[in-house]
Parts: C-alpha cells; sequence; structure tokens
C-alpha cells in the first residue's frame, strides 16, 4: 500500500523505515497527518521506537509484553520526566528487622530477594494486564530459613530453564550453594506470615575457608569473589562446574563478570596499590594476571567496594566495555576498557586506564558501597554510601546536576545494596529493604501495607500528603 499525498506517494515500508529514525515528538507529529499513518505508527512506529529506546526493567518485565507499543512509550515518558524532575513515591518495603545485618538484594521478572543474616525475604512481582490498571505490585511472600543457620553474604539469580527461582548464594563459612526456592503452597489462616526452612545442597565448586563476599552471574558463567581474594569461576552448564581459580593475595570486596563482551571480562574490587583490575576470561580459565588496570583520579590508592555495567543509553554507547565502580574515597568512576587514555605504570605491568567520568557528591565524601545504573532514559548512575541511608544520582548526559537522598525511616546505615530499574529503584539498609517508584499508577497498594508498628519496632516513618509514598529528605549536590 502507497501513501498519497500532495507532491507526495511514499510506499508504506519506506515510511516504516523513516520511522526507524524518528524520535518520539515526530512520531507524534506524524501520527497526525492522516488515518492511515496514524494507524502505521501506532502499528509500526511506537515498536520502533521502543526498540531503539531501551528501558531495562525486571519488575515491568511480564507486564510490558501485555501493554500495547503505545503504552510502553506513555509509560517510559511519564517516568523518565519524574526522574527529570527528581519526583517519587518512597516506599519502606517492611518494619525495622530486630537486628542491624549486611544484606543483599537480587531481583528477577518474577521475585524479588533480600537476604538477611540466614533468611532470604521474598517479594512477588504482580502482573498488570492494562497500563490503566496501574503499576505491577509488589507483595510479599514469605521467607526461606536455612536449617544449619549459616549467614549469607552474597545471592546472584542464575539460570535455570524451568524456574526465575533459582539462586547461588554465598555464606560465611566459605561455601557457595545452587538453592531453587519453591513457591509457598497456601496462605496461613492465622495471618501470620509464611516461612520456610530449607537444607543446603552439595556445594558448587570449591569450598573457600573465608567469606564469600561476591557472587556474580553472566551467561552459564558464575564468578566468586572471597574475602581474602581467591576467585572462582564456575560453568553452571557443565556437570563440573568449576573451570578455574586464582588468588589475588588481598583483601577483595566486589567482583563482575561480563560475558557478552567482545573480549569476555572479569573485574575485581580490593583493597591494594591496584584496587580495580580486570582479567580475560577464557573457554577453560580465568586469566591470572590483569590485562588492565584501572586507575583512580587520586593519586593514594583506595578500595573499590561494587562493579556494575554501564547505563545502556550513555553518550558512549550501549558498550559491555564500559563499566562503573564505587570506591572508598566517595567517588564513583566510570572506565572504558577501549579508550587509551592511561597513566604511567609500573614496569612489567599494564599501565593504568584513567576513568572517563568521575561523580562525587560534594557535600558527602562517604565510601561508595553500592553502585547500579537504569533509571530515566536510561542514563542514570545510582549509588549507595557507607552513612545515614544515603543514595545519590547521576544523569550521565548532565553530570555536574546530581543530587541524593536519605531512604525512608533515615536509618544511620549504610546502602548495602542497589538495583536501578527504568522507573524503580531498590535497595536495602541494615534494618530494612526500601524502593523509590518513579513511575505513574503507584497507589497504596502497590507495595506491601506496613501495618502500624509496636514500640519493639520503633519507626520514625511519616506519610506524605498523598498518602502513597512516605516522607524523606532530598538535596541537590549543586554548591550555588
Amino acid at each position: 500500500m502507497t501513501v498519497e499525498a500532495a507532491g507526495l506517494i511514499l510506499p508504506s515500508d519506506v515510511l516504516i523505515i523513516i520511522m526507524a529514525n524518528l524520535d518520539m515528538e515526530d512520531l507524534i507529529n506524524l501520527s497526525y497527518t492522516c488515518k492511515f499513518v496514524n494507524l502505521l505508527v501506532h502499528e509500526f512506529g511506537w515498536s520502533l521506537y521502543l526498540k531503539y529506546n531501551i528501558r531495562p526493567s525486571f519488575t515491568l518485565q511480564l507486564a510490558r509484553r501485555s501493554w500495547s507499543s503505545f503504552d510502553q512509550v506513555r509509560y517510559d515518558v511519564a517516568s523518565d520526566r519524574c526522574w527529570a524532575q527528581a519526583k517519587f513515591n518512597a516506599r519502606p518495603l517492611s518494619h525495622p528487622w530486630r537486628n542491624k545485618y549486611q544484606p543483599k538484594i537480587a531481583l528477577s521478572a518474577s521475585v524479588l530477594l533480600v537476604a538477611a543474616n540466614y533468611t532470604i525475604y521474598a517479594y512477588h512481582i504482580n502482573h498488570s494486564s492494562s497500563l490503566d490498571d496501574g503499576a505491577p505490585g509488589v507483595s510479599y511472600e514469605g521467607s526461606y530459613s536455612f536449617t544449619d543457620r549459616p549467614a549469607i553474604t552474597s545471592i546472584t539469580f542464575i539460570p535455570d530453564r524451568h524456574s526465575e527461582r533459582t539462586v547461588a548464594v554465598g555464606f560465611e563459612d566459605g561455601r557457595i550453594h545452587r538453592v531453587f526456592l519453591p513457591h509457598f503452597q497456601q496462605e496461613q489462616s492465622n495471618n501470620k506470615p509464611l516461612a520456610l526452612n530449607i537444607e543446603r545442597d552439595p556445594p558448587l565448586a570449591l569450598r573457600i575457608v573465608d567469606i564469600i563476599e561476591s557472587l556474580t552471574c553472566s551467561d552459564n558463567m558464575l564468578l566468586s569473589l572471597s574475602s581474602f581474594g581467591t576467585a572462582g569461576l564456575c560453568n553452571l552448564s557443565s556437570d563440573s562446574p568449576l573451570v578455574s581459580a586464582i588468588n589475588l593475595d588481598c583483601r577483595s570486596w566486589s567482583s563482575f563478570i561480563c560475558m557478552k563482551s567482545s573480549t569476555p571480562f572479569t573485574a575485581f574490587g580490593t583493597t591494594s596499590p591496584n584496587p580495580l583490575v580486570v582479567h580475560a576470561v577464557t573457554p577453560s580459565s580465568l586469566s591470572p594476571a590483569p590485562f588492565a588496570i584501572l586507575h583512580s583520579t587520586r593519586e593514594r590508592s583506595t578500595a573499590v567496594y561494587d562493579i556494575t555495567d554501564a547505563p545502556p543509553s550513555a553518550p558512549w554507547g550501549s558498550s559491555k566495555q564500559v563499566i562503573v565502580s564505587g570506591w572508598y574515597d566517595g567517588a564513583v568512576q566510570v572506565h572504558d576498557l577501549r579508550s587509551g587514555w592511561r597513566g604511567t605504570g609500573v614496569t612489567g605491568t599494564p599501565a593504568p586506564l584513567r576513568p572517563m567520568l568521575t561523580f562525587r557528591d560534594p557535600w558527602s565524601d562517604e565510601p561508595i558501597y553500592s553502585v547500579s545504573c537504569g533509571g530515566g532514559s536510561s542514563s542514570v548512575v545510582g549509588a549507595g554510601t557507607a552513612r545515614h541511608s544515603v543514595v545519590a544520582f547521576w544523569d550521565v548526559r548532565r553530570p555536574t546536576e546530581g543530587w541524593s537522598v536519605h531512604a525512608p525511616g533515615n536509618d544511620s546505615s549504610p546502602v548495602y545494596s542497589l538495583v536501578l530499574e527504568s522507573s524503580r529503584v531498590f535497595g536495602v539498609t541494615q534494618s530494612r529493604p526500601f524502593v523509590f517508584d518513579f513511575g505513574p499508577g503507584v497507589t497504596k497498594d502497590t507495595y506491601p501495607f506496613l501495618p502500624p508498628s509496636t514500640r519493639s519496632q520503633h519507626d520514625s516513618l511519616k506519610l506524605n500528603k498523598n498518602g502513597v509514598g512516605y516522607c524523606v529528605t532530598q538535596y541537590n549536590h549543586s554548591r550555588m
């Protein structure tokens, strides 16, 4: 079919090719030209726009499958606008725990897991068939406790063809276990939270004599790192999963693996003269020597506490060879492994690669304990700091215009773990998990209802006037 106008005759397939190169405003204007083009934009234009304007999100993944392309764009535009204005609903997901922990979170399309001490708390991601039904909700399922009560120190989802509830769990006794978390069968009649006791299966790979500080997975490769620097690489699709192990010989904190890069690699964050190093991954081993040393902006050596991949929509492109790291000196640094900007190195080692971008909160030099990327327009870097439950945000397109916010309850704790999505930020302090929701359609029922706290659960939470979010303290990074 062709579209005919005064002086213009274009086949539909040519119009579709043109649509693939238009931004949102141009698509809107194009849809106003005639009924046929309007239908063409709705059928092809918005889906093409989504293809080139990715908004990664675990908790919206199932809901978006049933939304129209136009509704998905509407949701993204509303969320991006709220990110630009720093407007959101802050919600705690529970009352404070009785004790203080160093928890970790893991997120899939169907469940949010919060691991604290020897217990894993599960939150179900609800389905929303229409954008008009509101944002997909998050409801508390119950908890899983290990019978021998080992403290959990790391957790990550791993591939399982039959379930999105299989995780690798690292413990303080140096063991790593593959754990399947069964669904809760029925609700209890006494209104008490559901709880299951589970046992540990035989451990994966080697047993390490110290704490498993970090677990990260890419494709079928699981990377582990212990507190004293033992790094192990496991192929989860193999009957003999251990591929290789190396020793970094220093206090170690964080690890990251990327098998989708043109050169698969791992990155390790440590306390050492070279606190951030990158090792190559071959089909049969983990290289014992680094091929890149990522330099700090400051001359004195420091420590790196967390590592993640870069925002998908950053100006440098969606490259898997760009990583983001959180440092002890309060810096969040972006390194591009393709860059040639290097410092002076020690003879026999790679010349240190300098960061191409560094973020700082000018009002705080607290260490950065957790980092994650995503957010508005998929171009936001988030960082959880070491004190007062502060989360800082920067848009890589406007790196000098950052802002920070305290988690609900204003806990004095670090933010130990952080996950950014297109419209949501999940985090956890020593006392409880929380969420910042920038999306439309949030109601008081989107997240778990918290009954009034008892004396033993004294909580300083205060609802906003809208009755949905809780009051939190925000501040801009500008000194003006």
